[in-house]
């Protein structure tokens, strides 16, 4: 039971293959792990298999067959659907199996997926992820884990296959509890820069200089500085969808209302990242740039 997972004898099963868990199993499937993928969508799978990623069709074979499952998934109810759902992951996992749950989800939901593994005889791991698509595939992410200490050690030749760093935060939730204060941080520092580019822009300071020397200071965090090449460009294409950055700032203004933390720029900058969703929704969060400079146009 609290032996160390190997290659060679375990076997993975990842849930969800959008834009980060795509790039999450074909990593794994790369540094040689015995792993499948399922995902609601086919249109993803049959891309993977390109890659010779196996994909399972039927969720449940996935599950009823998978020493360790992980889940990278959109939000709340995606996972509510997959984990409670009638013919769902509770409904079909066995016991001993370890599940890795990476998604950014709200602690209380978090919380019932710990107490219901737990039934089931399973170990749960709250698990989200910091870093966005380039940095899966480069495996330089940081990972923020949340239950017990002997699963957690248990999994590091995974988290080694796939991260850079690792952290244990603390008991169940712990993980999901740390992601919300970095990301937090990441809208806050996003918006800091939209508003940042547009003020040197409107000091008539060159576009292509400012964005080019900004990155290179000390204020500029280094998750945030392969953004001003986007920007540069106008290239916004999903690394960090602008609607999982709002739905996670959302989420951030729940649990600091439930804990009584006040976070007057984090309301500020939700509510600039909601305006923004409007024509933005599907592009990158740099796209918030974009609907900056709208603002100052628009007067």
């Amino acid at each position: 039971m609290n032996s160390i997972l190997r290659k060679e004898n375990t076997k993975l099963g990842f849930i969800g293959l959008g834009l980060m868990g795509s790039r999450f199993l074909r990593r794994l499937n790369a540094e040689g792990w015995d792993v499948r993928g399922w995902n609601r969508s086919r249109t993803t799978t049959l891309a993977l298999r390109e890659f010779g990623v196996q994909i399972e069709e039927a969720l449940p074979n996935l599950i009823r067959s998978s020493d360790v499952l992980l889940s990278s998934l959109a939000d709340d109810n995606a996972v509510r659907a997959i984990y409670l759902g009638e013919d769902g992951v509770f409904a079909h996992v066995q016991p001993q199996t370890v599940i890795l749950e990476m998604s950014t989800i709200s602690p209380d939901l978090s919380a019932l997926l710990h107490r219901e593994a737990a039934k089931h005889g399973a170990s749960l791991i709250d698990l989200p992820v910091s870093g966005s698509t380039p940095a899966v595939e480069a495996g330089t992410v940081t990972l923020f884990g949340g239950g017990e200490p002997e699963i957690f050690s248990r999994c590091v030749p995974i988290f080694k296959s796939i991260a850079r760093q690792w952290y244990l935060m603390g008991p169940a939730t712990a993980g999901v509890r740390m992601k919300l204060v970095v990301n937090l941080l990441l809208g806050l520092n996003m918006e800091a820069i939209a508003e940042a580019i547009s003020l040197g822009e409107h000091l008539n300071l060159n576009r292509n200089i400012l964005l080019d020397v900004l990155p290179k200071t000390a204020v500029i965090a280094p998750a945030l500085s392969g953004k001003f090449s986007k920007i540069k460009a106008d290239d916004y294409s999903p690394e960090f969808p602008l609607h999982l950055m709002n739905k996670d700032l959302n989420l951030v203004q729940s649990a600091a209302d439930r804990s009584g933390a006040e976070l007057p720029a984090g309301w500020a900058t939700k509510q600039i990242f909601e305006e923004a969703l409007a024509e933005r929704g599907e592009l990158d969060i740099s796209a918030v740039t974009s609907y900056v400079r709208a603002l100052a146009n628009s007067k």
